[in-house]
């Protein structure tokens, strides 16, 4: 499965029976840092509003698809909250990766991670912005992660 998250508003995304897209509809809650996704309900979000279950998203996609505004090198704080309610993605505990610490994968699944950023953007953003990717595709064990760069959103509409 293709799963794409976005904060478009506006445009249409291509959307066949292999895709799931993730957008903001205004309900999305704040991750409440409770780690009941760890200990009560391994694997779900214990908050009840539509986006308990990114975790299970996650794990049944093969490739990953973020299309942000670009926010001083990261992402929009609708893409930054999914991200963050992603959590039930992994496990609590922890291995070495590439000498750095990193929370072991719940699922068995390797993800491609692409991320498309659009909006005026710095060099320095741009920096910043391919680190967090980066440090993002380490996280979920990605086995292959992209990065691209566009001027206005709707350049997004013949791409994903």
């Amino acid at each position: 499965m293709k799963l794409v998250i976005h904060d478009l508003k506006n445009i249409a995304i291509n959307n066949d029976q292999n895709t799931k897209i993730v957008s903001d509809n205004g309900t999305i809650k704040p991750c409440i840092n409770c780690y009941g996704c760890w200990i009560r309900t391994p694997g779900q979000c214990v908050i009840h509003d539509g986006y308990d279950n990114i975790g299970l998203l996650f794990s049944k996609c093969e490739h990953l698809i973020i299309a942000s505004q670009c926010f001083y090198g990261g992402y929009s704080p609708f893409i930054q909250n999914v991200f963050n309610r992603s959590i039930p993605y992994l496990l609590p505990y922890f291995e070495k990766r590439n000498g750095e610490t990193h929370h072991k994968k719940r699922y068995g699944n390797n993800i491609i991670l692409t991320a498309y950023f659009y909006g005026k953007i710095s060099a320095k953003e741009k920096e910043t912005a391919g680190k967090l990717v980066a440090a993002n595709g380490i996280n979920l064990s990605a086995r292959k992660v992209e990065i691209h760069f566009l001027d206005k959103p709707e350049d997004l509409k013949e791409i994903i």
